[in-house]
């Protein structure tokens, strides 16, 4: 293995989808909370593999150009990094298998680009201004496993574009001016498991959206402008871990929308709209690890909602937040209090879950009044 240079390529660590958080005994409240609700697709890729392999380079006397991408080349293919002012490549190593084209503020991609690249694995185009796509761009690369093209000027896809994607695993859209989706756009990915459609402008979804992505196991849909969702968009996946609707306007959550994930164990409606949970939203959720239903605009749950969570010895693993919301602790949250007291340990921001009303406690941490009662 070595590394090198190449007109216009610097080999980046693959995006980790679905990180475990450390073990609550290991961390604070707060540390937790950070490493549990950060998204799979908001952690920024670390550079430590690029570092040593420059520090390497320099051990065997290799100049580095700034013009230059750079290579790492090993058993497996080579890596390509570019970054400005190196020079955007006119043709690829056909051993190829890992391709970086980020921060060159490029609205149209050179149509060669991936010609003899047909080993290419991970594709990262994030940081330019792409504003569209040709419906045959990634047809020479078969086996993409991961695309990622955050912060562009994407407002659609091309139908077919993913026609010969059927291996592609990871596809990151974070970012970008989407205001509509089609499901069309995403015919061909069966193998998918990790979808990011973060920070769009997204007001609503489309009927079947997922119907055919069986492998799916992480959804983010995180700061869009979502009011409602389809009532089938969760029946596609069978066994989705993360679920991520934060940062949206959605004003109800329904009865069947996740009935149909009982193994989901990441649930993030944190900074929604919130004033309504239907009972038995959560019936069936025997893996849940982890709700944020914080900043919304919850007064009361109806009762039986909290009990039919997780499993004996296991409820929230990794805890649950329900602060910022100007809950009416009287005797409808009575349901809430009880399983309050036994979840306790698990539960964050206890100091801002707090009362709206009644009067009598107004301003009282739910969990003292819950303890109280």
């Amino acid at each position: 293995m070595g590394v090198g240079t190449f007109p216009g390529l610097v080999p980046r660590p693959p995006v980790q989808a679905g990180i475990r958080p450390p073990p609550q005994a290991r961390t604070t409240q707060k540390q937790k909370r950070r490493a549990t609700m950060a998204s799979w697709s908001r952690r920024r890729p670390e550079r430590t593999l690029f570092l040593l392999l420059l520090l390497a380079a320099s051990a065997c006397g290799v100049t580095l150009s700034p013009k230059d991408c750079q290579v790492f080349r090993s058993d497996h293919g080579s890596s390509i990094s570019c970054q400005p002012p190196a020079q955007i490549p006119s043709y690829l190593p056909a051993d190829t298998v890992h391709l970086a084209v980020e921060f060159f503020n490029l609205t149209l991609l050179p149509a060669s680009l991936l010609q003899d690249a047909s080993k290419l694995q991970e594709l990262h185009l994030s940081s330019n201004r792409l504003e569209n796509l040709s419906p045959e761009f990634l047809r020479p690369v078969p086996q993409l496993r991961v695309l990622d093209l955050t912060r562009n000027s994407l407002t659609g896809l091309p139908p077919g574009l993913f026609q010969a994607s059927a291996t592609l695993d990871t596809l990151v859209l974070k970012e970008n001016q989407l205001e509509v989706l089609e499901a069309s756009w995403l015919h061909g990915l069966k193998a998918l498991r990790h979808l990011d459609l973060s920070r769009n402008c997204l007001r609503k979804l489309p009927p079947g959206l997922l119907a055919n992505f069986t492998l799916l196991r992480t959804l983010d849909l995180a700061e869009n402008q979502l009011e409602t969702l389809p009532p089938d968009l969760l029946q596609g996946p069978l066994q989705l871990e993360r679920l991520h609707l934060e940062g949206n306007k959605l004003q109800e959550l329904g009865k069947d929308l996740l009935v149909p994930q009982p193994d989901l164990r990441y649930l993030f409606l944190n900074g929604n709209k919130l004033a309504r949970v239907a009972a038995g939203a959560f019936q069936g959720l025997r893996q849940l690890d982890m709700l944020d239903l914080s900043n919304n605009s919850l007064a009361s749950v109806p009762e039986g909602l909290w009990t039919s969570l997780g499993r004996p010895n296991r409820d929230m693993w990794d805890g649950f937040d329900i602060s910022s919301n100007p809950w009416i602790c009287d005797q409808n949250l009575s349901d809430l209090y009880h399983w309050l007291q036994a979840q306790k340990d698990k539960m964050f921001s206890q100091n801002d879950t707090r009362c709206a009303g009644p009067e009598a406690v107004k301003g009282q941490t739910l969990l003292a009044v819950a303890e109280s009662q």
